[in-house]
């Protein structure tokens, strides 16, 4: 998957990079096709190369020292806004077939299961150029329908993006389609 991640990003493109396996696959991408690639974090933390020590959050000091800038939170999302992002990762726990995310709650076993939210994955999803969705492969996260839509995917009258690529742990998916 990390792998999979880093061939999505280009060289010299912006990309919201979030934590975890994206975090992985831009520095992959930095240092085998991407040197140009210029990551964002949510915090407002903006790296032209990968941090030298290993982080477990966004706001840990290694990802702090050596930034090209350390903004705030509504800096960061502006650059969204003006569309100034090229791409964009984001996980999830249900799809379904338009690339709609939900990372907010789901209700599937009986009982209401509180998700961590979006963390910014709405904005991302709808005002990146293109957003790659990374998740488990397993029956239960593919949904005819989410149980609640945080992260938009396909949709008519979209300005700009959606969801280009699903990297799951048995594929890549292309999604420029419009559906999974």
């Amino acid at each position: 998957m990390v792998v999979a991640a880093g061939r999505e990003i280009r060289d010299g493109e912006v990309v919201f990079v979030g934590m975890r396996l994206p975090l992985l696959g831009f520095g992959l991408a930095k240092a085998t096709h991407a040197p140009n690639a210029v990551g964002l974090f949510e915090n407002g933390v903006i790296r032209d190369r990968p941090a030298v020590a290993f982080i477990y959050t966004m706001g840990d000091p290694p990802n702090i020292a050596g930034a090209v800038a350390c903004l705030g939170l509504n800096d960061v999302m502006s650059l969204l806004q003006q569309g100034r992002v090229d791409v964009g990762f984001i996980g999830g726990a249900e799809i379904d077939p338009l690339g709609n995310l939900n990372t907010t709650r789901t209700s599937g076993s009986g009982s209401l299961v509180r998700l961590p939210g979006s963390g910014g994955g709405g904005d991302i999803a709808s005002l990146a150029g293109r957003t790659v969705l990374i998740m488990e492969h397993e029956p239960r996260r593919f949904r005819e329908r989410v149980d609640y839509v945080t992260s938009p995917g396909h949709f008519p009258g979209r300005r700009r993006g959606g969801p280009a690529t699903l990297i799951t742990t048995l594929g890549v998916f292309d999604l420029t389609g419009g559906r999974v």
